[in-house]
């Protein structure tokens, strides 16, 4: 769902009257193409999710190494001519997305084994791009606005993509990931990343003071309570997280996201 939301309110952000053909397209190929950075990540992570996820398909032995490589390149493809037949912005967009998320799964790159910088590899394509994405089919890329907003939802997600790593800390540490949890244990991970749930949506104020985003997104600055919520439930009981799959957190995580997403396109509505 969040990569649909993500294009589609980029797209009203930029423009009332969106073109529904390019619309369609355009979300397809983000859509599509967060499909095959999750298929190649499980196939690269074969070894991991034989300890963390054995009920998925492939290390559960349901489904080949060469077919869900093949899947994944068929994914990718698919999500590159798609966008191609909408615009070479939405092309490039998208091919640089594509080369983010290959690199944070693939070695020799494995992006994922390296703190912090992990966290900007989810953030940057899932959080800032899917927003100029949408925004680049009626509207030129050298405006500052969508990645102002975009930017909002990067810091937040910089925190937030961690929330499903909790639970993942014991293949991890067995196969080097040195994810925030794994290093630093899930009580200091807490802390760390909770400023991150509401310190990005107290940035519209000074987005509107700047002119960079509309005053009619001011009511968005309450988000920031939603996310001292999400906080206060991470550092309550942190060493619960490890041991649930889609914890409560996550759950907030990813509704707080498209919440936000939603909220900026109405709020452009207006």
């Amino acid at each position: 769902m969040a990569p649909i939301v993500g294009f589609l309110c980029g797209a009203i952000i930029a423009s009332k009257s969106i073109p529904a053909l390019s619309c369609l397209l355009g979300a397809s190929s983000a859509t599509i193409l967060n499909a095959g950075s999750n298929v190649i990540n499980q196939y690269f992570d074969l070894d991991i999710d034989r300890i963390n996820k054995p009920f998925r398909p492939f290390p559960s032995g349901e489904i080949s190494g060469r077919s869900i490589l093949n899947f994944s390149f068929m994914l990718y493809f698919s999500a590159l001519i798609l966008s191609l037949v909408v615009s070479l912005k939405l092309f490039l967009i998208i091919s640089i997305t594509a080369i983010i998320s290959f690199c944070y799964s693939a070695p020799p790159f494995r992006i994922k084994k390296h703190p912090f910088l992990s966290n900007i590899f989810i953030a940057l394509p899932r959080g800032m791009l899917l927003i100029v994405a949408g925004w680049s089919i009626s509207k030129s890329l050298l405006n500052i606005e969508p990645w102002f907003i975009g930017l909002i939802f990067a810091l937040y997600l910089v925190g937030a993509a961690t929330t499903k790593d909790f639970s993942d800390i014991k293949g991890d540490r067995q196969f080097g990931i040195r994810t925030l949890p794994v290093i630093y244990g899930p009580k200091i991970t807490s802390q760390i990343i909770s400023p991150f749930f509401y310190l990005p949506f107290l940035l519209i104020p000074l987005g509107i003071i700047a002119g960079v985003v509309r005053v009619t997104t001011l009511p968005l600055t309450l988000l920031s309570i939603w996310g001292l919520y999400i906080a206060r439930l991470i550092k309550k009981n942190p060493q619960e997280l490890a041991l649930e799959k889609n914890n409560i957190s996550w759950i907030h995580m990813y509704l707080m996201l498209i919440t936000g997403q939603i909220g900026f396109a109405v709020a452009y509505l207006l």
